[in-house]
């Protein structure tokens, strides 16, 4: 299973050709995205549209917001479990990431617990972590 991050599932909402096409030619076609990261890229589109000062920035973070709600209807999300809680309280306790954001340890432990691929373009902030599978589809 690969898991998009949300640095990349961005891409292919916004048409990028090379995520686009690495989403349709993968080796494993179970792909989805965290609950974090679903959080995270709607936060994005609220904010965006609740800080807009202007009718054309309203309507423009507006279709956003709704282009991304219908993306990431497609995409499963995969939630945070049993497993990976048990995951996250091992990885708050590693000394070498305690300086890691608590998004990226719940998006860690949710891909570990998986056996997924995570997908993103931040691999160093997870190449540190014991048994991480990180890769980049957008270069």
């Amino acid at each position: 299973m690969y898991l998009l991050d949300t640095d990349t599932i961005t891409h292919p909402n916004a048409g990028n050709p090379t995520v686009v096409g690495r989403l349709q030619t993968a080796d494993d076609p179970e792909i989805g995205a965290t609950i974090i990261t679903r959080v995270e890229f709607l936060r994005g589109r609220y904010d965006y549209l609740l800080k807009a000062t202007t009718s054309a920035e309203i309507l423009r973070a507006q279709e956003l917001l709704l282009r991304t709600e219908e993306l990431l209807y497609q995409i499963p999300t995969i939630t945070f479990d049993d497993a990976a809680a048990a995951i996250y309280d091992r990885l708050r306790g590693t000394k070498g990431l305690r300086k890691t954001g608590n998004a990226d340890l719940l998006i860690a432990s949710i891909a570990l617990s998986q056996r997924a691929t995570l997908v993103t373009r931040n691999l160093g902030h997870f190449r540190t972590i014991r048994g991480m599978q990180v890769i980049d589809w957008a270069d």
